[in-house]
């Protein structure tokens, strides 16, 4: 598996545990809402994360875009669909997300690797 994606995976997880192992009753439900607000509903799961991605390209969290990268990966998000999530995201957020596409298109790539 490629480096980057496992590096991240790992952090992720390790970070994610400690987090809820603190047993704090506010993060426990800011975690589960994340859980929910992605689930089927009027909005399909895909939708969803695709939307998640914009937003996170827009506010320029890079976890979040290689989370929500990961997301549509799985929901079977094409790279023609990727290329117009980033139009949005680029237009909303303007050229200061230029960079972040570019990160985005090089772990894009990195999960496309593990597919084939």
């Amino acid at each position: 598996m490629n480096e980057k994606i496992t590096e991240f995976r790992e952090y992720r997880a390790k970070m994610n545990e400690k987090i809820l192992a603190a047993d704090n009753k506010v993060m426990k439900r800011i975690y589960n809402i994340d859980t929910n607000t992605y689930m089927e509903g009027a909005l399909s799961t895909k939708v969803k994360e695709m939307m998640g991605l914009v937003s996170s390209m827009v506010l320029r969290c890079d976890d979040c875009v290689k989370y929500h990268l990961e997301k549509c990966h799985e929901q079977g998000v094409t790279t023609e669909e990727l290329f117009e999530i980033f139009d949005v995201a680029n237009l909303v957020g303007g050229t200061i997300v230029i960079p972040h596409t570019r990160r985005a298109v090089e772990y894009w790539e990195a999960l496309e690797e593990i597919k084939n």
